[in-house]
């Protein structure tokens, strides 16, 4: 009796899922964001003071800026981990060219789409580099870095992030094209240019690192990787980051050009104490934000509720969303100069940042009318990235939708 031959069965690779969590991390720094940029186009004091100023600044006020800081990070930090993700489905090549193009479509897209939605200007003569512009920039560096092994790659980011603080004394005087260049690398700064004006908000070199540190947290979404030991990982990891911070802050030593003082009260000297800078990203601005966003990926990878679903629809379509945001705050903005004695032609078209323009002086509104503008436009925003999220699953063939 002949035994049965065997029909060779083809086994599909299986590709690994979506990680909802790092959509959920996303969609709820999106959600924040915009508050940012409503206290930009709405807020009273915006025109006259820094939210951060511990002179005059109210706790909710500095809160409300404050919690803000953590989205340009991490919305890097988790670019670079979805790159991983990409790769690990596509191969290095394909995810390569994928980073190279879609770097360049956003600095495209930063001088362009979202410049004209900052000031309304046709001529163009502000010229504004933002977090697309260094998403975009580090995006073009990811595509090469990639091609490393991931020590190597690791190594790089963490000079870049623990390191680029050690340039802090260096500067390039004069306004010519060096002092520009090195604005655009490390320094921000402001330029005038016969009628143009150059502002480089976005040092490139620290964000470059945190979306490297950003690809390598992306081993640890491996499919040989359980979910207990990924929760391991990210709560060491976040922890450690949240450590570093505390102890460099404290020791006020080095990791940041604004050292903390003793205030009149308590709740004061903590502000002091967490006010670090941005511009550029220093290296306890960059661990105190991270951080907090990686014990975050710890604790939600399992949260199916029915909020986090929805915060979950915007962090799929992040891009769409910041591009219709800033026209809808815009827009808003130019409506709600009519009650304040203003016209709306005053904010539009801007010849500097909102909070400069000479013509807005008086204008503004109280911070719970931020907050309600605010709560108004995520719900709008959040129908219409339903809409586009699910215009994105029915036609997945638009190989251009994978760039919006």
């Amino acid at each position: 009796m002949t035994a049965p031959i065997a029909t060779p069965v083809k086994l599909t690779p299986i590709k690994p899922l979506r990680v909802e969590s790092i959509d959920l991390l996303r969609g709820l720094i999106m959600i924040i964001m915009a508050l940012d940029h409503v206290r930009d186009y709405f807020h009273a004091a915006a025109f006259t003071d820094d939210p951060l100023n511990l002179n005059t600044t109210t706790p909710l006020l500095y809160f409300t800026r404050w919690v803000t800081h953590f989205c340009a990070p991490l919305f890097m930090f988790l670019s670079g981990t979805s790159a991983f993700l990409v790769g690990t489905r596509k191969g290095k090549k394909a995810l390569s060219r994928f980073l190279f193009v879609r770097g360049l479509w956003l600095i495209f897209l930063e001088l362009t789409v979202v410049n004209f939605a900052w000031f309304f200007n046709v001529h163009f003569n502000v010229v504004f580099t933002g977090v697309i512009w260094a998403l975009g920039v580090s995006m073009v560096a990811l595509a090469a870095l990639i091609y490393l092994p991931i020590v190597a790659i690791l190594i790089i980011s963490l000079v870049m992030i623990f390191g680029h603080n050690l340039l802090d004394g260096m500067s390039v005087p004069g306004k010519g094209l060096d002092a520009y260049l090195w604005a655009l690398f490390h320094q921000q700064n402001f330029f005038q240019v016969g009628s143009y004006s150059l502002f480089p908000a976005y040092p490139i070199m620290p964000w470059i690192g945190v979306m490297a540190a950003g690809y390598c947290l992306g081993t640890a979404y491996n499919q040989n990787v359980n979910p207990a030991k990924r929760k391991r990982i990210l709560l060491m990891l976040g922890s450690s980051c949240i450590i570093i911070f505390a102890l460099l802050r404290y020791l006020n030593v080095y990791g940041d050009l604004s050292h903390w003082s003793p205030q009149k009260t308590g709740l004061l000297t903590f502000f002091s104490f967490m006010t670090v800078s941005k511009y550029p990203p220093s290296l306890l601005y960059v661990l105190i934000t991270v951080g907090p966003g990686i014990l975050f990926l710890a604790f939600s990878e399992k949260w199916n509720s029915w909020l986090s679903e929805r915060i979950k629809v915007i962090g799929r379509v992040p891009l769409f969303y910041y591009l219709v945001h800033l026209y809808l705050i815009h827009i808003a903005a130019m409506i709600a100069t009519n009650f304040c004695g203003h016209k709306w032609t005053d904010m539009a078209p801007l010849t500097t940042w909102v909070s400069f323009e000479p013509k807005l002086q008086g204008y503004g509104f109280s911070l719970g009318v931020v907050y309600a503008v605010w709560a108004a436009l995520i719900i709008v925003l959040y129908f219409l990235c339903k809409w586009y999220d699910r215009y994105k699953l029915a036609h997945k063939e638009k190989w251009w939708l994978s760039y919006l």
